[in-house]
Parts: structure tokens; sequence; C-alpha cells
């Protein structure tokens, strides 16, 4: 019954399609798209790896509707993040601007917001394709993870909420996902406070008896207050190191629909369903377009909250569950837009923020993404396991079904391609590092415009690209992160690879290699294997001076004041600190 239920929706999709085109409403990949403007479909995972998926070349996970995509439409296969982790990258790929150049970026290694109730956030000033999208009439709407920021002054300005940043609508978490939400031992912060909050109870422990047996024994010539003070503090740290695990709970597991918290904390088995539902909803509301939907799926971070259909039927354990269970809901969506009758007018897109998490080790367990062939992954942010991601477009009748295309692109193209797409006009008074991938996508043009990339790591440059055309791809990396144990190919012991420090290694002369003949990054070039070895470094510096002039001083986002916890930031449903609520029922 899936089957012909499956084959109908084609067939109904196909028959929508060529009556569009006999009717002259479609346009052709030959005909003037200048006067289209489609629906857009942006779908992005979260830590998915690229050798995750079966038409990235992974024969033993199951990926049918994603593969779909590709087989539909054009597959790219040098596709970049702007940063190895998921708000700078996030921030980069809405603005189309490295996330250096919006502060979305730290100097102290905090490299992601870490709270919900943290005052750092896209700056109001930045502008996303949303927004552009949002004046030139369509109606546009961010389903699932946000993570780049939600209150500055008061528990309710929601300053870098996502309707003050161009959605009409809002469904989804305004933090994201985290191994903490389901008290998980893989922790991203809740296993450090608690160990930090017990050594400081020992401590003031060991001063309140020390204290008590000076005045017992007439030792220590001191009153009872700071004896009293110092015990009460001792015990307040006690508890809070043992309810340290649901404050995180409440105070970032939590549902939002537009400025209303609908669910805190959050209902893990009816997650998955309700964005689902939400999706079509949005779909069904707005199919006579245009429209903009984002869908930043909560999948595969951990705690790869996983529907107990998909549980032990993956060959990777629980984290390929959840990937084959993220495919299924690609796939509902795919469905979707086929029985609305959206799929040929319909631009898709679908990518990952970054590479695959291989530190999200336990034992011999992997709760981490494969990064393929790539060496490094989240949180590297010169190797290409942490920024080479999946990168597929489908649009039925406009774009070669089929086409791959191994040019460098990046997640910040998607900015000015669907700008343009939609009759907007990229900003002039920023620089805007995306370029439009339309003409490579349509085979109009042969090359990328993207002569050089740069990877950054926090706010330090790690590696830059050169694109030689008709020649090669080189890369140089400045700075590599040290791996631990020795010999491996991940920081293992932490949760990501560090950006300075005693844990980086800067390189003189920086390390060289041809990325079209080695891309695995496997042999390092010299001056004696590499006839042009100076030449390319010399270009390379060149362009990465250039590229700094271009920068100018901006407040960072992600450093240590707009980046901790402020009580009276965090969004809650009740009186404060009572944040529990349920207001909405979803699906039975």
């Amino acid at each position: 019954m899936l089957h012909l239920h499956h084959s109908w929706l084609c067939f109904r999709s196909w028959l929508a399609g060529m009556l569009s085109v006999l009717l002259g409403l479609v346009p052709s990949a030959s005909s003037n798209i200048s006067t289209s403007r489609p629906n857009i479909l942006l779908l992005m995972a979260d830590d998915l790896g690229i050798g995750d998926i079966g038409c990235y070349g992974n024969n033993t996970m199951r990926t049918p509707n994603i593969d779909r995509l590709a087989e539909d439409g054009v597959k790219l296969t040098q596709h970049i993040s702007a940063a190895s982790l998921c708000t700078p990258s996030r921030a980069a790929f809405l603005t189309g601007r490295y996330p250096v150049r919006s502060g979305m970026v730290s100097s102290i290694g905090y490299r992601v917001l870490q709270w919900t109730g943290a005052s750092g956030g896209l700056p109001t000033n930045e502008t996303t394709f949303a927004k552009i999208l949002k004046e030139k009439g369509y109606a546009t709407g961010l389903i699932g993870k946000w993570h780049l920021g939600l209150n500055c002054e008061s528990a309710s300005d929601h300053c870098h909420h996502p309707l003050h940043h161009g959605f009409d609508h809002f469904y989804g978490m305004p933090f994201s996902l985290m191994g903490d939400c389901a008290h998980w031992e893989l922790s991203e912060k809740r296993v450090n406070l608690e160990q930090k909050l017990n050594f400081l109870f020992q401590v003031l422990a060991l001063v309140a008896l020390t204290l008590v047996a000076g005045k017992l024994t007439h030792l220590i010539p001191v009153s009872w207050t700071p004896v009293i003070w110092s015990a009460l503090w001792a015990v307040l740290l006690l508890a809070g190191s043992y309810f340290v695990g649901a404050l995180i709970v409440h105070a970032d597991c939590l549902l939002m629909r537009n400025h209303t918290i609908t669910e805190q904390p959050m209902r893990f088995q009816k997650t998955t369903p309700l964005i689902l539902q939400e999706v079509a909803s949005f779909l069904k509301r707005n199919k006579h377009g245009p429209f903009l939907l984002f869908v930043s799926f909560l999948h595969v971070h951990i705690p790869l909250i996983t529907m107990e259909t998909f549980l032990g039927k993956s060959l990777h354990g629980l984290y390929g569950d959840n990937v084959e269970e993220m495919d299924w809901m690609v796939g509902q969506i795919l469905d979707t837009l086929d029985m609305e009758g959206l799929t040929n007018s319909t631009l898709i897109y679908f990518t990952s923020d970054h590479g695959g998490s291989l530190e999200n080790q336990l034992g011999r367990t992997q709760y981490g993404g494969w990064n393929g062939i790539y060496k490094g992954g989240k949180g590297m942010g010169g190797w290409e396991g942490g920024i080479r991601v999946p990168g597929i477009f489908r649009w039925p009748g406009v774009l070669p079904a089929g086409q791959v295309i191994g040019e460098p692109t990046s997640l910040m193209d998607v900015f000015p391609t669907v700008v343009q797409l939609a009759g907007g006009e990229v900003p002039q008074d920023r620089v805007i590092d995306g370029q439009d991938l339309l003409p490579l996508l349509l085979g109009t043009a042969q090359h990328s415009d993207h002569e050089f990339l740069m990877h950054y790591c926090e706010g330090f440059l790690h590696a830059a690209r050169w694109h030689q055309r008709d020649r090669t791809t080189w890369k140089v990396h400045f700075v590599t992160p040290v791996f631990q144990p020795e010999g491996a190919g991940a920081c293992y012991g932490r949760k990501v690879c560090p950006c300075f420090g005693e844990k980086v290694l800067h390189h003189d002369p920086p390390l060289l290699f041809d990325l079209s003949r080695d891309p695995s990054e496997t042999h390092v070039l010299t001056p004696a294997s590499e006839p042009v070895f100076y030449q390319v470094m010399e270009r390379v510096q060149r362009a990465v001076r250039e590229h700094q002039r271009t920068l100018s001083p901006v407040p960072l986002q992600l450093d240590r004041l707009g980046n901790i916890w402020r009580p009276w930031l965090q969004p809650c449903c009740g009186p404060f600190p009572l944040c529990w609520c349920l207001r909405e029922d979803g699906p039975q």
C-alpha cells in the first residue's frame, strides 16, 4: 500500500508538472528564470557527516529520500561550511558573511552560544535572506533549531529572535538539542558545572569545618558569623550540584511558537511528530506562495532522540537510527510537497551545518557522524572533515537532474542565490562573501566564482583554499589542532578540538595540500615535492592579507560577557524559577 501511495504521488507530481510546462507556467532550464519566483525549501541537518549519506558514498546507511533529491537534482561535492560549529556556521548561512564579520565568534573558547538566557546573538543590524525575501512578498518560516540568541536586556525583548530576523513564523527550539537535555553521559556543560560546584562545596565545607574546629579549640579567634555563612554557602553549592542538571533541562530544552513558549521542558517522544506536523501546516497554509521555509532539523545532534519505530533498525547503532529517521522525515516533507502540488514550483536545498562529531564517543560506541574520506570533524576549523558538507539542490524542470559539481561552493552562497531568485537585491552596504550559485547549477557557468575561501576556528584563521581554475584547488593550513592521543584523528577526551593555545600547532612554513589529487589531506607538499610551492604560498598569503583588510572590528557575541547565563534573560513560561508548561498537545 505504501508503494502504491508513493507511486500515485509521483504520478500526480509528474502530471502537474507536465500540465504546467504545457501551459507555460514553469520555465525550462533554457528559459529566462529571472521572472520566476519559486518557493524555497531549505533543509539543514545538525552535525551530519558528509559520509553518512548514500549518495555521498555510504552503502550501509539507508537514506533513500535524500538520495532521491540528488538523483533528481544537482549534487555539490566540494560544499563548504563557513565554520565547523553550529552557531557561527548558521550565522554565516543566514547572512552570506563569514561569522567573524558579524561577531558571531569568540576569542576565548566559547565557540557556540552556551545558554538560552545569554545576551549574545545574531546582531540586529545583520541582514538575513529571510528579511529580504519577506520584503519581496514571501511568507517566511523557520521550523526547528535556531541557536542564534534570544534576548538582550529582558526575558521578553526577543531582540535576537527569528521573528526579528525576517521570519514571519517560528516553531522550534530557540537554543539547541543537547546531551544535557536527556542527562546523557556525553554532556555539553552539566558534568563540568557539577564538578566545579562540587569542588567549591568541598572548599567551603573544609573552611567551615576548620573554623568550627578552631573556634571550639580556641586556636582561631573568630566569631560564629563566618562559620555560619561558609556552611550555608557550602550547603547551597551542594544543592546546586544536584539540581544543575534540572536547571539546564528547564532553561534550554524548550519549544516556542513565535514568541510563546509551548513546552518547557520538551517531551522528546512528541518532538519529531510535532516538527513534521508544523512543516505540513506551513506548506498547506502557504501553498499559493511564494514561500521560504527553513527546516532546521534537530537531528542528528546528541542525545539522538529517535522514535521507537526506528530504534535498532540501522547497522550503525543509535546514531544510524537517528540518521535514517531524519531521512524518513525528508521523505514525509517531499510527500507533502507532492500532495499539495508544490514539487515543480519549489527549489529544495539540503545540507548540514558542519561535519560530523568524532569525539561523541563512549567506549567503542560512536554517537557522532562519519565524514567519509575527509580528515577531521566537527570543531576543526581547517580540516575538510569539519567543513565539507552535503549540498543538494532540486528544482524539477529547471535544474538538470543527476548533475554533479565539484567546484568549491559555500553555505554562504545560499544567501545571494535565493535573494536573486526572489527578485531581491544583495545588500551593497556590507561585504557579502557568498556567490550566486544559479549559473553553476544551471550549467551556464563552468567554474565557481570563489577563487579563495577562508577557514576560521573562532576568530582565528586556520586555513585557506585557493581554487586555481582549470588546474587544481590548493589548501594551506596555518594552524592545526594537536590530536589526542597521539596518532588519533580527533581530540578524544575533549568535546571539540581547540582553536588556540598549547593544543594547536602553528606551521612555518604552512602545510600545503593539493585537494584535487589528495582530498583526504594525507600528503603534505614541500618545496622539494611541489615546484610551485613558494608561488602558491605567496598568492594565498596575499589573498589572506586582502581579505583581512576587509574586516572591521565588531563586538564578539560569543565572548564571556555575552555568553553567560543571566537569570533575568531566561525565558520562562511561569514565574521564575517555576519554568514548566505544556500549552499545546501534539499528535497522539
